[in-house]
């Protein structure tokens, strides 16, 4: 069923409710300790009243108890806490609700008896009938105050839990909204950049027409074809990759041989891919070639203008690898991981896109691997990138 309108909620709002959230359970948490104090005080006075009925129960000679019936009842009565009477010596006398085992164990009744002195100070009685010998009660909490007091502990984890995914939901929430708009933003610059590049397909065709150099038509029609493909690569983001069983060696071919003709005189670019035995893997071609122009880019930037560039394709039983190396100024180890994040660089322009959008490719739409295998400041970087192999 769909709702003709839906609420939007600002993130300032979300964090009013989850402000106001939290507020009420500080409340219920204080109320509970003020609850659970009450309940305290009235055990104590139970306490106290039962002692006071126990002082005046007395026993016939045939030790049969002799008392009135509100003092029975009182001493009767007192049955949901815990407690143990000794005598002087701390021998056992009588208890309730502690268990047989803790009982019979020496160490684990002088234990018992040490918890409970720490939940409530011992009192200490004269039984009519115990020709003033005295006797002295431990005694505990009910399960109802255990409860209520182990009970905030639960609130707490609770609400710890309950803020942790608030937060996730919310900078979930905020990403996805950032997400549709790089999406909208891709879509819509892919549909403003199709009437420009179809003109530009009907001015090449013009240009083979004249007295034009042929080669540099040629180079221009490449250059056309590659801004076409970025086009159709702005339209893909967003929507589901298909990947196909391609060879990875043209793929990264087509690329390379692309660059070679655009890179400074300075730089050399190699490639041994086309020189071995095609490997397969499931890839979506635009959005590949994405990748490896990326990281050729970042590549040429790093070397500025003089280098050596060296793409090296190889393959395991499960893998394909593609290392893409070069001679440029290197990253620093404490950045390996950080040059993936988005809006990340180290260069004075630029975005700081390009790397995240590749992982991004290579992670998410082909489920392969990109990292940074090796790098030394000064001397150069390797990037990594391993997709699942085909068989042929």
């Amino acid at each position: 069923m769909k709702f003709p309108f839906h609420i939007k909620i600002s993130f300032r709002s979300r964090m009013s409710i989850l402000v106001i959230g939290m507020a009420l359970a500080a409340l219920s948490l204080f109320y509970n300790y003020r609850l659970a104090d009450v309940l305290r005080q009235k055990e104590q006075n139970d306490v106290t009243l039962w002692v006071a009925a126990m002082e005046r129960v007395s026993h016939d000679a045939f030790g049969n108890y002799r008392t009135d019936p509100l003092i029975s009842h009182i001493v009767s009565t007192q049955n949901n806490i815990p407690f143990i009477v000794t005598d002087e010596n701390l021998s056992l006398i009588v208890s309730n609700r502690i268990p047989e085992e803790v009982l019979r164990d020496p160490d684990k009744f002088r234990r018992k008896l040490d918890e409970l002195t720490e939940q409530n100070t011992p009192r200490t009685v004269r039984m009519m009938w115990s020709q003033g010998h005295s006797h002295i009660i431990f005694y505990g909490r009910s399960q109802l105050l255990t409860a209520l007091y182990y009970f905030p502990y639960a609130q707490w984890l609770i609400i710890a839990i309950f803020v942790v995914f608030a937060l996730i939901a919310l900078q979930s929430t905020k990403q996805d909204e950032q997400n549709r708009v790089w999406i909208g933003l891709a879509k819509e610059t892919a549909h403003q950049l199709g009437t420009p590049t179809s003109s530009l397909l009907g001015w090449i065709e013009y240009l083979r027409t004249q007295e034009v150099d042929p080669t540099v038509v040629d180079e221009m029609n490449k250059d056309l074809t590659h801004l076409m493909k970025i086009v159709d690569r702005f339209s893909k983001i967003g929507s589901e990759a298909v990947l196909t069983p391609t060879s990875v060696n043209e793929v990264v071919g087509d690329t390379v041989m692309y660059f070679r003709k655009r890179v400074p005189r300075n730089v050399t670019l190699s490639y041994n891919g086309l020189a071995m035995a095609p490997v397969k893997a499931n890839v979506n071609v635009a959005l590949f070639e994405w990748v490896i122009e990326n990281l050729l880019k970042n590549a040429l930037d790093a070397m500025q203008g003089k280098g050596d560039i060296d793409v090296r394709l190889w393959a395991t039983e499960r893998s394909v690898i593609i290392d893409v190396s070069d001679t440029g100024k290197g990253i620093a180890k404490s950045n390996w991981k950080r040059i993936f994040e988005p809006g990340f660089t180290t260069k004075t322009r630029g975005w700081g896109l390009g790397l995240s959008l590749s992982r991004r490719i290579v992670e998410d739409y082909h489920h392969g691997k990109i990292a940074v295998v090796k790098s030394e400041v000064g001397h150069g970087t390797t990037f990594r990138i391993e997709l699942k192999r085909v068989e042929e």
